[in-house]
């Protein structure tokens, strides 16, 4: 792995957290008992908003460490903060979760139920529509500065407050409310073509 700094516009709890990355890279578990008590508690709140059931969250959240331990070697400090490379490996498993439980539940479901299921859900159509928007979405996240998607993805996706996003990455209050600001100004911008569309 490079610099743990990487591209650099990272809070010290950041740099903290790609030197632990960097440690287990190296086979170092005590940096992955670190990272997990400063991180876990992130991580399982986003997990849990997916998942939707706590038992369930907990798995994942194993899962999830797991693969961060896995594929330390990996992790590129220069693509984007060490938050959000685990999230975005939460966010992936969880949804794995959710996709292969639905799965099985139709499995066992009777075909007449599947049906209705089926019958309800948005046409062929409507579900590309929806995809390609998600697509744009996503495209407009990454296109963010990196410490501008790391308190929205927090905001958003970890249902977190401000106060509790400053405490988290250990930045001034009035540093996260700006940056959030600031990113959403960006976010809007860059979908106000799909936006439009839609009314």
């Amino acid at each position: 792995m490079g610099s743990p700094q990487g591209s650099l516009e990272f809070s010290a709890r950041d740099q903290d957290w790609a030197v632990l990355i960097g440690r287990m890279a190296q086979g170092d578990q005590s940096a992955l008992s670190t990272l997990y008590d400063s991180t876990a508690r992130l991580v399982y709140g986003l997990v849990l908003r997916i998942v939707n059931e706590a038992p369930s969250a907990e798995e994942v959240l194993l899962d999830v460490f797991s693969q961060v331990w896995r594929q330390a070697g990996q992790y590129d400090g220069k693509r984007g903060a060490p938050l959000a490379w685990i999230m975005t490996i939460a966010r992936t498993r969880a949804i794995d979760r959710v996709r292969s439980t639905r799965q099985e539940q139709q499995r066992r479901d009777p075909l007449d139920t599947v049906q209705a299921v089926r019958s309800e859900s948005a046409d062929p159509e409507q579900d590309s529509v929806i995809s390609e928007r998600r697509f744009i979405v996503r495209q407009a996240l990454a296109e963010l500065a990196p410490e501008q998607r790391q308190v929205i993805e927090l905001a958003y996706y970890s249902g977190m407050s401000h106060s509790e996003i400053a405490a988290t990455l250990g930045q001034p209050l009035g540093t996260v409310k700006t940056r959030t600001r600031l990113g959403m100004m960006r976010l809007r911008e860059a979908l106000a073509p799909v936006l439009g569309g839609s009314q």
